[in-house]
Parts: C-alpha cells; structure tokens; sequence
C-alpha cells in the first residue's frame, strides 16, 4: 500500500477539504487505475472508460467556477489533484491537465458566455474531450513562428496547417487551435468533425505510453465565426494557458518521485544482500535520505506557489522555476530509483522505470528544462536570451 512521504508534516497545513480530496483522489488511483496501468502501458493503450469516473470526482477544471459545472477548489486542492493522477502515471495526469489547463482555461479566460456555457460543463463531466493546438512539426519552443494559419472568408475562417505532439488528440471532440490570422495569434475553438481535419495517433513512443499522442491536421477547415475565442490576442493566450499547466506540472511531479520513492524504500527494507537489507548500507540511506529532502522542497515550493497563485500574486517565471526544478527532480529519482532496484527495475512488476520514461517527456513537454532556465535567467537579469 502507497505510503506518502511528508517528511515535514505538511499535511499539517492542509485544511480538512484538502485532506479529503487528496484521499478521495489517491483512492480512486489506486483502486481504478493501478491494477492495470502496467498492462496499459505495455499495450500503449489509454483507458477511455475512466473519464466519465474523472469527470464524476469534480477533477476536470476543478479550480473553475461551479456556474459552468465545476468545482471551484482552491488551486492547492487542483495541485493535489494533478500530484495524485501523476502518482499513477504521468499520461493520466497529462490528460486531465490538458482538459482542465489547456482546454477548459482558454474557453473561460478568452471565450464568450456563449461559448463557455457550450462547452465547460459537458468538458467538466467528461463528456466531451479536448486537446491544445499549439506546438508544430518544426516549432515548439518558437511558438511565434508558427505557419497554421486561419483567414478570414467573410462568414467563416479557413484554417490551414499542422500541430504536433498533442494529447488527447486522436479521440479530441475539440481542439483549442492558435494560428495566425492577419499575422496575429488567435485561439479557435475547432470541433473535429469537420471536413478537413484529420487527428492521426503518433506510435511506436518509448514514453507516455499509456496515454495519447496525436498530430492535427488542417486542410481547408471551415469554422465558424462563432469559433473564434474573442478576448486574446498574441502569444498571451496560448502562453497564459502553458502557465496553467506548468503548475499542475509542477504538482504532478512531486507523484510521481513519491511513487518511485516509496517502491525503493519499501524494496530495499526487504531485499537482503550480505546478510541483511539492502536499506541498512550506507550508499542505500544516502540515496534515500537525498531523495526524500530533494521531494520536501519540492512539496513546500508547490505549496507556497499555490498560494501565491490563490492571491493572484504568482508570476510565470515562479510557475517555471516550479516546473524545472519538480521534474527535474522527480526524473533524477526515477533514475535512481530504477538503479536501486537492480535487475529488477527493468521489470513492469515495478513502477519506477515506466515513471522515469515518461519523465523524459515531461521534462521536455509544456516548455523545455531549458526553455523554463531561460525564462527564470530573464526574469533574474532582464536580459533575454532567446534571441
């Protein structure tokens, strides 16, 4: 049975909700998911029949407002949420966080009322999906240089291009697309249904496996103007929605180096070598006792950040010093973890291989490791070093 790590006793400073909705999130991943996500990983296979139950537990868009059939959490509460899918699997966190950060968000922050009366509530109960259209075949870390573009036909827009990398894509009902229309980035809300659009499913990946990643492809699609998401333009929009994610992220992480610290502490009690557990040498504690540290700031850096992000008083470089620094960390647990397990860490029998596998793109995903270096040295300096 998972046993968390709170070294400092930070539940100390959770209030009885939050408590709650860890528990009542850590339970529904344990007892749902847990049976068959090794299966589902080997398989490269998402398990579609959960998401009505995600939907069901308020996880969808949880810290959005009840009116449009959300749960209105404080975003301690949504990153606790995001902490505990991830202590399962990266790829059900990563669904969850594209619908509620990437999809649910934008249509909130920049749609109509009309628009977000649509779509939150049949969003917030899983019964539609969404995907993010921002990254391209040959742009990911230059958002600005994307070449999808949307033209204005006098009663509708035409959008042509390709998006790349995209969760949830192949099984979206919706997909929030940033082109650029007149040379300036909007956001559209585009059904895939429509004639032209064809969602085809990326294989053959050694991470994510258990979840689903697609291209997007926009041949002459004819949306309405009604699609159009009016209250952004610019880099802003899709930039302000990757915020939300990265902290989710940034949450997420933290589940994941527990999931992996927890197998090699309850692992390396029982194995025995030269007489007696592998925990009780010396090199074993070291790399247990760095762990444990490396996850409690961790812990305390999310908490704070949440709070902050409650005041409306965080800023984006914050959300990517969480977001660097969280999974890089979880990633170096994974990979010592995995050592620590010797022959058997290659095994689906156990967990930290298929986390540290999906970490490699987590690491990447939602902004680079460097990109966020990069973004924290702008903000220290006031020099950019992107161009």
């Amino acid at each position: 049975m998972f046993k968390e790590l709170d070294f400092m006793n930070l539940d100390s400073l959770l209030t009885p909700e939050e408590l709650q909705i860890k528990d009542s999130v850590r339970k529904f991943v344990t007892k749902e998911y847990m049976p068959t996500v090794s299966e589902n990983f080997e398989n490269a296979h998402f398990d579609k029949s959960l998401i009505p139950k995600i939907g069901s537990l308020g996880l969808l868009g949880a810290n959005l407002p009840e009116k449009y059939g959300c749960a209105n959490l404080n975003n301690i509460s949504y990153g606790i949420i995001n902490q505990e899918l991830e202590r399962g699997d990266s790829g059900l966190r990563s669904f969850a966080s594209v619908q509620s950060a990437l999809v649910m968000y934008p249509i909130y922050a920049f749609g109509t009322e009309e628009q977000k009366m649509k779509w939150l509530p049949k969003l917030a109960a899983g019964e539609k999906i969404g995907c993010f259209g921002l990254t391209e075949p040959d742009h990911g870390s230059d958002p600005n240089s994307m070449i999808t573009t949307a033209k204005d036909q006098g009663d509708h827009y035409l959008i042509n291009g390709a998006k790349m990398w995209i969760t949830n894509g192949s099984m979206a009902d919706i997909a929030i697309v940033w082109a650029k229309l007149d040379g300036v980035v909007r956001g559209f809300i585009v059904e895939t249904s429509l004639d032209g659009f064809t969602q085809p499913l990326i294989k053959d990946k050694y991470s994510l496996r258990a979840s689903i990643t697609s291209e997007l492809v926009f041949d002459n699609v004819k949306v309405s103007k009604d699609a159009l998401l009016p209250n952004v333009k610019g880099l802003k929009g899709p930039l302000s929605c990757l915020t939300q994610a990265r902290f989710g992220i940034a949450w997420g992480a933290i589940g994941a180096a527990q999931a992996c610290f927890d197998e090699a502490l309850s692992y390396t009690k029982e194995r025995t070598q030269f007489g007696k557990p592998i925990a009780q040498f010396q090199l074993t504690q070291q790399k247990l006792t760095k762990i444990a540290t490396e996850i409690t700031k961790a812990q305390f850096m999310t908490y704070h950040l949440a709070k902050l992000k409650d005041k409306g008083e965080h800023t984006p470089a914050q959300v990517s010093m969480a977001k660097m620094n969280n999974v890089e960390m979880a990633l170096n647990t994974a990979r010592t973890t995995r050592s620590m397990l010797g022959a058997n860490g290659i095994s689906s029998e156990y967990q930290s291989m298929r986390h540290m596998c999906n970490l490699e793109s987590v690491y990447t995903y939602e902004g680079t490791h460097e990109i966020h270096t990069l973004i924290v040295g702008m903000e220290l300096t006031g020099l950019a070093a992107f161009n």
